[in-house]
């Protein structure tokens, strides 16, 4: 594999180009941020901030990585990877951003399957500063930052992928930062996901949303995959897990909570759609 470091990091303050020296990236006006010593940057300024500690907690992002650790969701880090790879040029470097990376498996998936004879700049991006935390601990290939997907701190037309895995898009920041023929890859749950769970928790599910994203603007549309698969989980903890990492542990009452707790297996189906769209040319 042939991951080669980020270049392309934009000051949160000013946008202008971050330039790494020593422990910590800088500009040219003077702004400078650290790199810790587990290796990750934090660029949200607190004017960004809309709490004190926004996106996942710490318990949050150890339950994802346990359960994302087992292997269930491994089918759909195999589609990521094969989407985000597919005609990207042999031996010339591009960029791939995760927007929203939580504790980095997918984008670790990813450098895993990137053959030599390519080169790829990654980049994970959190709003939560545990999640990136835990990404930067295993992982250091990539450049992790805490940031927010709002106000992406990354220079204008620099990247070749964009993904979106279950996470919160904003396209405006996406069309900005791609390369004119870049592709953004969006990971959305079906109408069938975790349907049984759902169907445990709630005591009534609500009517299901479109699958498909609309096409936003400054993108064209390429096709779509829809990802079906069973998985079975054989222990409370693994169901605790899972119902942490996703925003049913708030939406559920405390008896559908409860209900969840009591099982020690549970056959679940996973419906997801992996949408491209390609950044248009204008």
């Amino acid at each position: 594999m042939s991951i080669t470091p980020f270049q392309a990091l934009a000051c949160p303050l000013d946008g202008q180009p971050l330039h790494r020296s020593g422990s910590a990236w800088r500009c040219a006006s003077g702004h400078s941020f650290d790199i810790a010593s587990q290796g990750y940057a934090h660029l949200l300024p607190v004017q960004h901030k809309r709490s004190r500690e926004p996106g996942d907690s710490k318990e949050m992002v150890a339950a994802r990585r346990r359960f994302l650790a087992a292997g269930f969701y491994r089918p759909l880090a195999a589609a990521v990877s094969r989407a985000a790879l597919a005609d990207l040029p042999a031996g010339l470097a591009s960029s791939c951003l995760d927007a929203g990376c939580g504790e980095g498996y997918y984008l670790r998936e990813l450098a895993a399957a990137v053959p030599d004879e390519q080169l790829l700049a990654l980049l994970g991006l959190d709003i939560s500063k545990w999640a990136v935390l835990a990404a930067a601990k295993q992982d250091r290939r990539p450049t992790w930052v805490v940031g927010t997907n709002a106000r992406l701190p990354v220079l204008p037309g620099t990247l070749d992928r964009v993904l979106c895995l279950f996470g919160f898009p904003v396209y405006a920041e996406f069309a900005r930062v791609l390369k004119p023929g870049g592709r953004l890859l969006q990971l959305d749950a079906g109408p069938g996901h975790l349907r049984e769970l759902r169907e445990i928790i709630y005591p009534s599910l609500k009517p299901e949303r479109p699958v498909d994203p609309s096409t936003p603007a400054g993108f064209i549309r390429r096709p779509s995959e829809a990802l079906r698969f069973p998985i079975e989980l054989t222990s409370t903890e693994q169901i605790a897990d899972l119902l942490a990492m996703t925003p049913h542990l708030f939406r559920a009452s405390a008896e559908g909570r409860a209900a969840a707790a009591a099982l020690a297996t549970l056959s679940l189906s996973v419906d997801v759609r992996l949408t491209c769209f390609e950044r248009d040319l204008g």
